[in-house]
């Protein structure tokens, strides 16, 4: 589930953490960075458990509205499309959200306005009345429906984002928030390879994509820590008319990481990397921070060639 990008993100905020409290360690950071992704996995498994709290929380509604409906000799003839569908049902039986979640005491019990406020908006969406609104009732119809959800109605989803505000206290969570949209995108990825027939069976996402991204992490993390201070003089003697001590500290930790990963991992295309910071610093710093970290880099990228050393795997030299 957690790939590079994601990985590099959660990197550069440990490190913006450690350089800015002198009593951090480099265990304490590393030890700090997987927690960071164990909260994010956290996020995963609680936002498939939305699927089953609101699902309950419609039940509720309509069992209320048969109480209320009874007490005043009416007729309520409600209709179950909803509650009844059958990729809800897959997921709520899905046995290894029902472990994970159970083991991490991951619940919405304790936002139930927001869930009801989230509900409202979902039941007042085109997509749920044209749901609603279909004559037939099929599996696929079930699932595209939780897929348009996920995509549509809770990315950017104010309501969801008090919601995980409130849990991250409860909880013990962190960057629930910032993470919930590239979470979703998780989530919609599982939506699209959940089958029918698997039912309680059906394989949820891993942690890593791949094992290698655990050790990338670490290793990343250690290189910027072991060599922070080389990089920061690499990258003054390139600086025109600028104190280092003048730019943005989060510009700082980004070019650091940046010059780690072209300096230890030569199976990463350098354009790829350059890349993959500069769209951090588009979403982490400063407006201008992208062209001016580009500039940098590239000036850094250029001298080394010029020099006839290849930058990727390359040991900086005083």
């Amino acid at each position: 589930m957690i790939n590079r990008t994601l990985v590099r993100t959660k990197v550069i905020l440990t490190l913006f953490a450690y350089f800015q409290d002198a009593e951090k360690t480099k265990h304490s950071a590393e030890k700090e960075l997987l927690h960071s992704f164990s909260d994010t996995y956290n996020l995963y498994f609680l936002l498939l458990e939305l699927i089953n709290q609101l699902t309950a929380s419609a039940q509720l509604k309509i069992d209320e509205g048969k109480e209320k409906a009874q007490a005043l000799h009416i007729d309520y003839n409600p209709n179950p499309r909803f509650v009844n569908n059958r990729f809800a049902e897959q997921v709520f039986e899905n046995r290894q959200l029902r472990h994970y979640t159970e083991e991490q005491k991951l619940s919405w019990n304790t936002v139930p306005d927001s869930i009801d406020l989230i509900l409202k908006q979902i039941f007042d969406s085109d997509i749920y009345k044209e749901y609603m609104n279909q004559q037939e009732s099929s599996y696929d119809a079930d699932k595209t429906l939780w897929r348009k959800i996920f995509t549509f109605i809770l990315p950017d989803n104010p309501n969801l984002e008090n919601a995980l505000d409130e849990l991250e206290v409860v909880l013990d969570g962190s960057c629930w928030t910032s993470d919930m949209n590239v979470v979703m995108s998780y989530v919609v990825k599982t939506i699209k390879r959940f089958k029918e027939d698997n039912g309680a069976d059906q394989q949820l996402l891993e942690m890593f994509d791949h094992e290698e991204e655990l050790d990338f992490a670490k290793q990343l993390l250690r290189q910027t820590i072991d060599h922070s201070d080389e990089y920061e003089k690499l990258i003054g003697q390139k600086l025109k008319n600028w104190d280092a001590d003048r730019i943005a500290f989060m510009d700082m930790i980004i070019m650091k990481t940046a010059l780690a990963e072209l300096f230890s991992f030569p199976d990463i295309a350098v354009q790829i990397t350059i890349n993959e910071y500069l769209d951090i610093a588009r979403e982490y710093s400063t407006e201008n921070s992208p062209q001016f970290i580009n500039g940098l880099l590239d000036e850094i990228i250029k001298e080394q060639t010029k020099q006839g050393n290849m930058l990727k795997g390359l040991t900086l030299k005083d």
